[in-house]
């Protein structure tokens, strides 16, 4: 059973950063794309950034210059360092992956949990 499991969300003050983490477990034979979104309330997920296996990295406008994403792939893990953050950013962020569990398998997307990022003075 792959599962993705994130950590690092919290409250911080705007202008403030934030890490965020997200490692996959559970038997796989690859990850490919892995990435993040965030949804607000009243709104619908959006897409914050995501980065490929090759590490072609792709971010939302609204945090491009402040957001960055990375991964380690000997830890199965993704992560998103965030910088100059705005109250706009509070939401709840997704860790999200494209698995494929074996080989020959396509490649299934995942989701995590969610962490709560609040920011605010």
């Amino acid at each position: 059973q792959v599962q993705l499991v994130e950590s690092g969300g919290g409250l911080v003050e705007p202008g403030g950063s934030l890490r965020l983490s997200c490692a996959a477990s559970g038997s796989m034979f690859s990850i490919n794309t892995m990435g993040w979104y965030r949804q607000a309330p009243g709104k619908q997920r959006e897409l914050v950034a995501t980065i490929t296996r090759g590490g072609t990295t792709n971010y939302a406008a609204s945090v491009k210059g402040r957001f960055t994403v990375s991964r380690e792939d000997a830890k199965k893990t993704v992560y998103l360092q965030m910088g100059s953050l705005k109250p706009e950013d509070t939401a709840v962020y997704y860790c999200n992956a494209w698995i494929a569990r074996y080989i020959g398998d396509r490649s299934r997307e995942y989701w995590g949990q969610g962490t709560q990022v609040t920011v605010s003075s």
